[in-house]
C-alpha cells in the first residue's frame, strides 16, 4: 500500500468517526474498514404491509401497520490496499425490509458512484446517497409492500440468481430475514424503541405545572396523546391511590377518559405503592362479586367463594368456617344474630352511607352485598317489567305492538291492561279498543 493511500484511508475513517455517532458508525480494529447503519427518514403516516409470497401463504403471514421508523440499512466495508487510488472498497449492503433486487440496484449505484469518483475517497458520498436518496431512487412511497420472495429469506445469496423483475441479484445484497413473524416482530420492536428515543429528546409543556420538560421526564397517554411531567403525575396518582380511588387513574385532562397502563403507574409511584394499588384493584373487583365474602379473621381477611344460597363460608387458607350473615363461627341451625329486621336496618344504613362506609359494611356483613344486589334487581324489574297474568313471570317490553307472549308459559296478553288474549284472533282486543 502506498503512503498516499494509507493516509487517505486513515483521514477518511477519522472523518467518518467525527461526523457520525457511535450508533451509526463503528470502525473495525483488525483491518481498515467498518460498519455504517442508519434509518431512513420516513414521511408521516407511512404505511407498510407484508405479504409473504409462498405456496403456504396464510393470513397469519400478512401484516399491515403505520410506522415512523424502519430497521436500518447496514453498509459493511473493508478498504483494500489499492483504495482509493485504483481499487474501490469491498462491501456488503444488508437490510431487513428491502428486497434482494432493491439492494442489488443500490449496490450497482454505489459502483457507479465509485466510477464517477475513481481515485478519490467515496465512503461519504455512498453514505449520503443511501441516507438521503434511497426512497426516491427505489420509488418507495406509502403504502409500501415489503417484498419477501423465497430467495429473500436467505441470509446470504450463495449463487447468482435472477428475481422476478429480471434483475441479476448481487451477492453483496443481503436481506437478512428468516421468517415473516420474525420480521414483523423486529419492525414493531424497532419502531417502538425509536419512537421512545424521539419522545425522550423532545420538549413538552405540562398543563399542571406549566413547565417545559423533556419527554424523558414525562408520561405519554397513547390513546389521547396528552403528555404530563412525571413529577406532577406522580403526585396526582399517589393521592388517588392513598384515597382508594383506584379506578380513577386516568389522564388529568378534563373529561379525558384515557387510562394509565399498569406499567406507567408502577414507574411513577414505585414498587411499594404499586403493590398497594394492585391489591386495591383486586379487592374492588372482588367487592363487585356477590358470591365473594371475606374471611372474618383479622390475621387472614382473604376472599372466600360462597355457595349459592349457602350460609357457611370456609376459608381455603386458615380453614375457618363462619356464618356469611354474622361472620361469627358457623352456628348451624341456631338462630343468627343478623335477623331480617337487622338486615333491613343495615340495608337502609348502606344506602345512606358514603363509599368508605359502604365498603366497611359489606366487608363486615357478607350477606348485605347480596341483599343489596337483590333489592336493585327487584327495583329494576318493578320499573321495567310487568308480571305475566298467567304465571306472574316478569316480562319486559322492548319494542313492537302491545300484544305480548310470555317466554315462560307462552300465554298471549295485552301489555296495557294485562288481559289474557285468545289464541284465535288476539288482535280483536285492540280493534275493539283496549280498556285499561
Amino acid at each position: 500500500m502506498s503512503i498516499e493511500d494509507q493516509e487517505a484511508q486513515e483521514d477518511e475513517l477519522l472523518a467518518l468517526t467525527s461526523i457520525y455517532s457511535e450508533d451509526e458508525f463503528k470502525r473495525t480494529d483488525a483491518a481498515p474498514g467498518g460498519e455504517v447503519q442508519f434509518s431512513l427518514e420516513l414521511p408521516l403516516d407511512f404505511v407498510i404491509s407484508i405479504k409473504y409470497n409462498s405456496a403456504t401463504n396464510s393470513s397469519a403471514d400478512n401484516f399491515e401497520d403505520t410506522v415512523s421508523f424502519l430497521p436500518p440499512i447496514v453498509l459493511n466495508f473493508e478498504l483494500p490496499p489499492g483504495y482509493p487510488s485504483t481499487t474501490p472498497p469491498n462491501f456488503t449492503l444488508s437490510c431487513k425490509w428491502l428486497s434482494p433486487s432493491q439492494l442489488t440496484l443500490l449496490c450497482q449505484h454505489l459502483d457507479d458512484l465509485w466510477e464517477e469518483n475513481r481515485g478519490c475517497v467515496v465512503l461519504f458520498p455512498w453514505i449520503q446517497f443511501l441516507k438521503e436518496d434511497t426512497l426516491d431512487y427505489l420509488n418507495i412511497k406509502s403504502p409500501y409492500e415489503i417484498d419477501l420472495c423465497s430467495e429473500g429469506l436467505q441470509s446470504w445469496i450463495q449463487s447468482e440468481k435472477t428475481c422476478a423483475d429480471g434483475v441479476l441479484l448481487d451477492k453483496r445484497a443481503i436481506q437478512d430475514v428468516q421468517s415473516v413473524p420474525a420480521l414483523v416482530k423486529y419492525i414493531s420492536d424497532f419502531n417502538e424503541v425509536q419512537q421512545k428515543k424521539a419522545f425522550d429528546s423532545k420538549p413538552f409543556l405540562c398543563n399542571i405545572c406549566f413547565m417545559e420538560k423533556l419527554g424523558s421526564e414525562c408520561t405519554h397517554f397513547k390513546d389521547c396523546q396528552h403528555v404530563y411531567c412525571n413529577s406532577c403525575l406522580k403526585d396526582y396518582f399517589e393521592i388517588q391511590i392513598k384515597d382508594g380511588q383506584v379506578h380513577a387513574l386516568n389522564c388529568p385532562e378534563p373529561k379525558c377518559t384515557s387510562v394509565a397502563t399498569p406499567a406507567q403507574v408502577k414507574d411513577l409511584v414505585g414498587e411499594q405503592l404499586f403493590r398497594h394499588y394492585d391489591r386495591l384493584l383486586l379487592q374492588s373487583s372482588l367487592d363487585l362479586m356477590v358470591d365473594v365474602v371475606y374471611c372474618p379473621r383479622p390475621s387472614c381477611q382473604l376472599p372466600v367463594m360462597q355457595e349459592p344460597d349457602g350460609k357457611m363460608g370456609i376459608c381455603s387458607v386458615c380453614q375457618y368456617a363462619f356464618c356469611v350473615y354474622c361472620k361469627k363461627t358457623f352456628h348451624g341451625l341456631s338462630p343468627c344474630i343478623v335477623t331480617a329486621a337487622r338486615l333491613a336496618e343495615l340495608i337502609k344504613e348502606y344506602l345512606a352511607a358514603d363509599w368508605k362506609k359502604k365498603k366497611e359494611l359489606t366487608k363486615i356483613y357478607g350477606q348485605l352485598k347480596k341483599s343489596i344486589e337483590e333489592i336493585k334487581s327487584k327495583e329494576w324489574l318493578g320499573e321495567n317489567s310487568k308480571p305475566c297474568p298467567s304465571c306472574k313471570a316478569p316480562i319486559e317490553k322492548l319494542a313492537g305492538c302491545n300484544r305480548m307472549n310470555c317466554i315462560e308459559c307462552k300465554q298471549n296478553f295485552c301489555w296495557l291492561c294485562l288481559k289474557v288474549l285468545p289464541l284465535e284472533n288476539p288482535y280483536d282486543h285492540f280493534g275493539n279498543g283496549c280498556r285499561m
